[in-house]
């Protein structure tokens, strides 16, 4: 449930799983669309549904793995998203609007409208707003009800899956210390290089699938705009930003969600976890 993991050439940017890890355990919706072809929420969960179904009826236990929010509880509370194509004329009277007024004014347009799809966007990410905008005008638009839900489509009154959620948590400092280690140990897997073969391909850093945090810092130190260690840095505060906006998401008071320390070799509680639940999963409400 990764909203950047499904694009191919994106793998040391987006922590995608190693080909060992994929060779122990079977993954689903990895590497299945190139970076110019953006997946969209209404796209994902088909998709996910129908992985979900095929492996159940293998008789295998699906596991829904990532930390994209929004596609996982589209997943686990059955969300139906409204097939909303693409309107050029809207599209352009927003890029007027944000060229006049600034991508943050669309954003708290936006969040006046539907605050949890919001605070999952960061305020200059222009395209994502108006996408966001969207999606929402034609879910408000003639013959919705009052109690339309936009940006995300109606929802069904009880989950469509039994699920164990399992989340894991540190304090901010340590969980920094982490993010921190990993983008270095991203960098020197060769990340530049694969940002470099992406934006070689024609696939622009900064744009699309590639603004995501990593390409888009380097994509600016390519063009000159930042030394490498201010790109560095630049990614690192971003991710640590982004691990609070998850708090969006996963909410620490959430009783669905089975918090475990992830200082505290989670597995062993994980694993513990899942057998109890596989052994006696709670009835559907």
């Amino acid at each position: 449930a990764d909203s950047r993991q499904v694009y191919t050439g994106m793998d040391l940017g987006t922590a995608k799983p190693t080909a060992a890890e994929q060779r122990a355990a079977p993954h689903h919706l990895i590497s299945i669309r190139p970076p110019d072809a953006p997946v969209s929420l209404g796209e994902y969960l088909p998709l996910a549904r129908r992985a979900i179904g095929d492996i159940a009826a293998r008789g295998c236990q699906p596991i829904l793995c990532g930390g994209t929010g929004q596609y996982i509880w589209a997943i686990l509370e059955g969300w139906q998203v409204p097939q909303v194509p693409p309107d050029a004329d809207f599209r352009s009277r927003l890029e007027r609007r944000a060229a006049a007024e600034g991508a943050p004014a669309l954003w708290q347009e936006l969040h006046r409208i539907d605050p949890a799809r919001a605070a999952a966007i960061h305020p200059h990410n222009l395209r994502r707003i108006i996408r966001a905008l969207e999606v929402a005008a034609a879910a408000v638009g003639p013959g919705a009800g009052s109690d339309a839900d936009p940006g995300s489509g109606s929802r069904p009154p009880s989950p469509p899956y039994n699920a164990l959620i399992i989340g894991l948590t540190m304090p901010r400092p340590a969980l920094y210390a982490r993010i921190d280690a990993r983008f270095d140990a991203m960098m020197a897997a060769g990340l530049p290089a694969e940002a470099r073969r992406l934006a070689a391909a024609g696939y622009p850093l900064g744009q699309g699938p590639l603004a995501s945090i990593g390409y888009r810092e380097l994509g600016r130190h390519f063009a000159g705009e930042l030394t490498l260690p201010a790109a560095v840095a630049r990614a690192k505060t971003q991710t640590h930003r982004l691990a609070r906006r998850q708090h969006t998401w996963f909410k620490p008071a959430d009783p669905r969600i089975r918090w475990l320390d992830a200082a505290a070799q989670p597995a062993n509680a994980a694993v513990a976890l899942a057998e109890q639940f596989l052994s006696c999963p709670p009835a559907a409400d």
